[in-house]
């Protein structure tokens, strides 16, 4: 049973792939690095919580469960005693687990040793809170909302810990490139932005106190599918970093996508955090792909 509640916390799994062309977007995890530790942490089946910064508080109501938390820098307290984060616990029938926000991150995961208990849909049991599809009946996760849990789940084992990693964010660039004059693209990778406190699952507003995009000309364009990590340059010249719960066409061109090796660690860039882009090759982003599956 969910005691406390942050907002936007939702059920998530790897997401619901190859629906786009129904205009559904994957959805998933923000950080599926996370997302997939904290399942090792637990040997978890199907499913688990993603949180937001404001953390959240769950009782175990009947039996026993294993559960694996990541992401994020949280803390974390087990019938009021701080744990280890991240890492696992075993909880009983009446244990409580507190989540609280910590240094930095904005997305935190509870996963757990069985099967979160929630009815597929295209395949999935993603929250998609734009499209109202998945979880608990297409929405967010309110205190009083009970999660059951059904299997034993894997065994358990523990992941790596990914370095949470520093440096410019790496896109290649995007479908519309071209339609940016060379200076500007130049201006875009020399600048430095900083993250908004507009964003959520669908996208990432970017303040751009440099002005890099101030005079740009070609701000709208017939709509073309969209893809996690596309920026695109609204009609005032703002970027936005689209993310997991992007909308599937867009009207506005897209300089450059982030590549998935990076794009866990933007989305964990608090309000305020600055950052700066550098361009590599599809080549390169493909090979660092393979590199994290390995």
């Amino acid at each position: 049973r969910l005691v406390r509640v942050g907002p936007l916390t939702t059920i998530q799994d790897e997401g619901r792939f190859g629906m786009l062309r129904h205009g559904i977007s994957a959805s998933g995890p923000m950080d599926r690095a996370a997302f997939m530790a904290a399942g090792q942490w637990a040997g978890a089946g199907r499913g688990g919580l993603e949180c937001t910064r404001a953390g959240l508080e769950l009782q175990l109501v009947s039996g026993n469960c294993l559960v694996g938390f990541a992401g994020g820098d949280f803390v974390v307290h087990h019938n009021g005693v701080l744990q280890e984060w991240p890492g696992a616990v075993l909880l009983a029938t009446g244990d409580r687990l507190a989540v609280t926000p910590g240094r930095w991150g904005n997305y935190g995961y509870l996963r757990f040793g069985g099967d979160v208990v929630a009815t597929p849909v295209m395949g999935s049991i993603a929250t998609s809170g734009r499209a109202g599809l998945g979880g608990l009946d297409g929405r967010a996760l309110r205190a009083g909302d009970v999660i059951a849990i059904e299997g034993d789940g894997r065994a358990p084992i523990q992941p790596q810990v990914a370095e949470n990693g520093d440096g410019p964010i790496r896109v290649t660039w995007g479908l519309h490139a071209d339609l940016f004059p060379a200076p500007l693209r130049e201006r875009f990778l020399a600048a430095r932005f900083v993250v908004s406190s507009r964003l959520d699952r669908m996208g990432v507003q970017l303040e751009d106190g440099e002005r890099v995009f101030a005079d740009a000309t070609l701000l709208s364009l017939a709509s073309d599918a969209i893809m996690p990590g596309d920026i695109q340059i609204l009609g005032d010249g703002t970027p936005i970093v689209l993310m997991r719960d992007h909308q599937p066409t867009g009207g506005y061109p897209r300089i450059a996508t982030v590549i998935t090796a990076d794009l866990d660690r933007f989305a964990q860039l608090r309000p305020g955090s600055g950052l700066t882009f550098t361009a590599v090759s599809v080549e390169h982003a493909q090979h660092l792909l393979r590199r994290g599956a390995e």
